[in-house]
């Protein structure tokens, strides 16, 4: 299958592409520094293009199968780069007719599913009060899949780290006591690409840790 990736410079993104890879995959990284990837694979293309090329995303979503976001905010900037990325990542979907994207995303992303839960509330309330502008294009991007009608499915994350993959993870929605604080980045790769083919959570957006 060919997989294009968006946001694969980052530490899980890379992760992600090999595991793609190692799984047969043909990948395909549209990326803003492609100096960034340092995998090499003759079923791995890369290429450099910004999230306002609309004519050069459709040239690299064209026949794929699926369509993986690991797109983050960085912070500061106030133009919303990364929702109107998402959403020309979308329509150029719509307009080839692919189906399915998994993205990931936080807990700033709200769900109807979610309960009450103060640990929760907690880190959510921190990144709005020190990261106002990353806050609202995690809420922007979040609402742009939502509202689309694609094979969606978007994976909230809690806290990060690098231990190995363990192939297990909890997933569920907060206050129901279904979750842990923690997922590695190995396991959110690993989840992802399970993904692509499970639609056990389609058009869902739930929480997964270790």
């Amino acid at each position: 299958m060919k997989l294009v990736i968006f946001g694969a410079t980052g530490k899980t993104g890379q992760l992600l592409v090999k595991e793609a890879l190692d799984a047969g995959n043909n990948v395909v990284i549209y990326a803003r520094n492609p100096a960034k990837i340092d995998v090499k694979n003759e079923r791995l293309s890369i290429i450099q293009g910004e999230l306002s090329d609309q004519e050069k995303i459709e040239s690299t979503v064209k026949g794929a199968g699926a369509v993986l976001s690991l797109l983050g905010p960085k912070g500061g900037s106030k133009s919303k780069p990364l929702t109107l990325g998402i959403e020309n990542i979308i329509t150029a979907m719509k307009k080839l007719g692919v189906r399915r994207l998994i993205a990931i995303s936080t807990l700033s992303a709200k769900d109807p599913r979610d309960q009450p839960e103060f640990r929760a509330r907690f880190l959510v309330a921190v990144v709005k009060l020190i990261m106002r502008s990353a806050y609202n294009e995690i809420v922007g991007v979040a609402n742009v899949i939502r509202q689309s009608d694609v094979d969606w499915t978007i994976l909230r994350l809690t806290l990060l780290n690098d231990k190995r993959k363990s192939g297990k993870v909890r997933v569920g929605y907060l206050g129901k006591n279904e979750l842990g604080t923690w997922i590695s980045r190995a396991n959110v790769a690993d989840f992802m690409l399970q993904e692509v083919n499970d639609t056990r959570y389609l058009r869902e957006a739930p929480v997964i840790t270790n």
